[in-house]
Parts: C-alpha cells; sequence; structure tokens
C-alpha cells in the first residue's frame, strides 16, 4: 500500500480510504470487523465514517466495538468521522442540520463516547453552513485541538468558494486550517474539477472523494438491482447501466487494459494531483480485492485522454485542463 501526506499537514494517509457507511446499515457487525481486520492487513490505515451512518450513531459504535478487542487497532487507524447532519429525533432546534459551537461540542462528545477512543483524527464537517461566522466555525475547533479532542479538521461537500473563505480566516489566525475536502468526484461526477480541486490545490487542501465507483455504476455491472445503491445513482443521473455507450466504451478500454473497471475508476480519480485518497464504500471483505491494485495503477496519458473523450463533462473541452472559468467562460 503506498501513502501520502494529507493536505498540508504531515498525516500520512493510505492512497486508498476505507468507507464505512454501509456497517450496520447493510453490513452486518461481525461483517464490518472482518473488513476493517483484513484492510489494516492490507496497509488501509485511513478509516471514514460520521456521526448519522447506520442511523444515530450505530456505525460509529461498530467501530467502537472493534476497537475495543485491542491489537492496536485504534493506533493503527487514522479516524475520521463528521458533523452536521441531524442527530436524535429532531424536537429540538440545535438537533437540526447544521453546525454551532454548541452542537460541535455535543456531537463531538458522542462520538468519542460511540467509538471508544480519546480523541478524532480527522473532524470534518460534514456540509457547509451558510450561516455560522468564521470566528465560531475556527473558535470551535480550536478549542478542541486545543484539548486534545481533536487533530485536523477537514471539511465535505464544500463549493471552491467555501474552502477560501473558511482557510483564509484560518490562516489570519495563524492556524493550520482544513487539510482535507471530501467530494463526490468520478468519471461520471467531475464537477468538482470546476471549482473544488482547483481551491484545493491552491490551498494545500487534499482531496478524498466519496463514490469514485458512482455507488457501483462504474464497476462494470450489466443490470442493476432495484433498491441497490447502483439503481439509485441510475435513477440519479438519469441512466442505465445495461443501455449506456460510455459505459460500454468504458469496458472495452478496461479490458484493453487488463484491468477491471473498479480499478480503473479509482485510479482515475487518483490520477489527479488534488487528490490525496477516494474513499471507497466496503460491504464484504471480496470488495477490498480490488482496493490494493487501485492504488498501485498509474494510468498513462494516453488512457487519461481516452477517458477524457468517454466521459467528458463539456463536450470537446478536457477537463483536466480546462478549469473554472475557462471551462465554462470565452
Amino acid at each position: 500500500m503506498q501513502y501520502a501526506r494529507l493536505g498540508r499537514s504531515n498525516l500520512k494517509v493510505s492512497r486508498v480510504c476505507l468507507g464505512t457507511m454501509h456497517f450496520g446499515r447493510v453490513t452486518p457487525e461481525d461483517e464490518a470487523f472482518r473488513i476493517m481486520d483484513r484492510a489494516l492487513e492490507m496497509g488501509i490505515n485511513f478509516f471514514d465514517t460520521a456521526n448519522v451512518y447506520g442511523g444515530n450513531g450505530l456505525t460509529e459504535e461498530i467501530i467502537g466495538r472493534w476497537f475495543a478487542q485491542g491489537g492496536e487497532r485504534r493506533e493503527k487507524t487514522v479516524l475520521a468521522t463528521k458533523v452536521y447532519g441531524q442527530m436524535g429525533d429532531g424536537k429540538w432546534p440545535n438537533e437540526e442540520r447544521g453546525i454551532s459551537a454548541y452542537k460541535i461540542h455535543r456531537e463531538a462528545a458522542d462520538s468519542l463516547r460511540r467509538l471508544q477512543t480519546d480523541h478524532i483524527d480527522l473532524y470534518q464537517v460534514h456540509h457547509i453552513d451558510r450561516t455560522i461566522t468564521g470566528e465560531e466555525f475556527w473558535g470551535t475547533f480550536e478549542r478542541l485541538i486545543a484539548d486534545g479532542d481533536v487533530l485536523y479538521v477537514g471539511t465535505s461537500n464544500f463549493p471552491g468558494w467555501g474552502l477560501a473563505k473558511y482557510q483564509s480566516i484560518a490562516l489570519q489566525r495563524g492556524q493550520l486550517g482544513i487539510i482535507s475536502e471530501q467530494s463526490m468526484y468520478s468519471l461520471l461526477c467531475r464537477y468538482p474539477e470546476l471549482e473544488v480541486l482547483p481551491a484545493a490545490l491552491d490551498f494545500g487542501i487534499g482531496v478524498i472523494p466519496y463514490m469514485p465507483l458512482a455507488g457501483g455504476v462504474l464497476t462494470g455491472k450489466k443490470r442493476s438491482v432495484e433498491g441497490s445503491r447502483t439503481a439509485q445513482v441510475e435513477e440519479e443521473y438519469g441512466i442505465s447501466v445495461g443501455d449506456d455507450a460510455r459505459l460500454t466504451a468504458f469496458s472495452e478500454l478496461c479490458a484493453d487494459l487488463g484491468e477491471t473497471e473498479s480499478a480503473v475508476a479509482i485510479a482515475w480519480t487518483l490520477a489527479h494531483p488534488a487528490v490525496t485518497s477516494p474513499i471507497v464504500g466496503i460491504r464484504t471483505v471480496g470488495h477490498l480485492d480490488v482496493l490494493e491494485r487501485a492504488a498501485e495503477l498509474e494510468l498513462d496519458a494516453h488512457t487519461l485522454k481516452r477517458l477524457d473523450e468517454i466521459f467528458p463533462l463539456r463536450a470537446g473541452r478536457p477537463l483536466r485542463t480546462a478549469v473554472a472559468p475557462e471551462a465554462y467562460a470565452w
């Protein structure tokens, strides 16, 4: 397994990240334990979760019980979780979606308890809150860091202007600031190349893309199962895995390379200089097999050009050489 520093920090993380969103909701606890054990054996040291995963903290609780088994599981893991979503039944105003000093303080304490750990390595704001001031945002996280509850701060689903705003404020306060941004990014969702990835690269923020396989659409499937995540993505994107010329061309290209669609799709995200570690949501131990190959696979210029041609964001304009505003302005 290869490793890289996350953003401007000196924290080393594996070049692929274990996504735990399915733990407890789809993946039973015993299988989740096997997945995490196997991931560590493979050298994957970066695990991503969130307080809302599994429903009101269930996924965090599963990870906490796995840590409690000992064997240096916690010591070997770079642990990332998130705050923002509604926790509880939402009857009280401060349980609603968003962040505040009140909510972050309470939710951090609850996550630490569920995860059975004394600190969170990477605490991420799950979505941008347009109503919080920069002073409250950074003042709260600075206190958590000073108390040792949190080591680093990250974001998720932030626009480019949001990264610029909060990183600039952090630098003015003499702080390290945001070290990572988690954005949806794949061959089928290239919008982050317009603003988010350039901003992250310029501000020293490592990008950890989620859904690099587009919910299973980019795994070579010929049809989806009703109710599956792949079926949901088909509906969201208005496509069909069994009847999409781009996906057919993609599978043919992967066959020519002698690689699986999953490995190529993940490796493609890693080819972008802003990307540090794509997050892959794993449901079974068997799904881990592709990650090691994806981390070591380097796509040549010809292959990247061909993928640009198959999956363009704008016809005739390769996105890796045209960012905002050049990608959509004269």
